[in-house]
């Protein structure tokens, strides 16, 4: 049962995300969707999702600030600055900061969350986490026990981060990503899909593994089927 819609919320931003969030609020949560936002360059189209779409830059003109909450549903484009940017900026204008947890994601009751935050669905979240503000959980990661996220990151499906880790502000973590035990990683790092980091890592740094190319023998071949 959909919980009682109690908050109104305008979702910044109309990309595939954006329609996530939108299913996501409206279907579990108390926020009440009304409208979507975007800077006025990007301003293709008038309606979403049945809903008004308005220029960013004329947001308090179409909704009164301290009636209505936002949130930045933008990826990691720009190592997560755009999302910050539009969450800085939101807050600036006196709307205020919204934050999705599925009900169907395990938070232990000592964990540390903070504002503008979206987990999704089969994320588990252990005791002594602490997550900053600004970051996106996207499905089914683990989160060990005292570990810590920094602001404005974004992790991507099905990554391990274990016990006493620390992720820096501004990460990006692929999918299937692994973080050892008491790692740290500097801020604005970008780690790629199916990584494994066992030490700590500087600012800035990129990790990757080549990926899986073709087999110079075909299925047809191999299996001995027909096209």
């Amino acid at each position: 049962m959909t919980a009682p819609k109690t908050r109104q919320l305008i979702i910044l931003g109309t990309s595939a995300f954006s329609q996530v969030a939108y299913e996501y609020f409206t279907h579990d949560s108390e926020f009440e969707v009304v409208g979507f936002s975007v800077d006025r360059a990007y301003l293709n189209a008038n309606e979403l999702l049945g809903m008004p779409v308005v220029p960013f830059e004329e947001l308090q003109s179409h909704f009164l600030p301290h009636e209505h909450w936002f949130y930045s549903a933008v990826t990691y484009t720009g190592m997560n600055r755009v999302r910050t940017r539009l969450y800085q900026e939101a807050k600036d204008k006196g709307f205020k900061p919204a934050s999705y947890v599925s009900t169907r994601a395990f938070v232990w009751k000592n964990v540390a969350l903070g504002e503008h935050c979206f987990v999704m669905e089969q994320n588990v979240l252990q005791p002594f986490v602490e997550v900053g503000n600004n970051v996106v959980l996207w499905s089914g990661n683990h989160i060990g026990h005292h570990s810590k996220i920094n602001d404005h990151c974004f992790i991507s499906s099905h990554v391990v981060v274990s016990g006493f880790c620390e992720i820096g502000a501004s990460c990006f973590l692929g999918v299937n990503a692994t973080i050892a035990n008491n790692v740290a990683l500097g801020k604005d790092c970008w780690i790629g899909p199916g990584c494994l980091i066992s030490k700590n890592t500087n600012a800035g740094e990129i990790y990757s593994i080549d990926p899986s190319g073709a087999s110079k023998v075909s299925t047809y071949r191999y299996f001995k089927v027909q096209e």
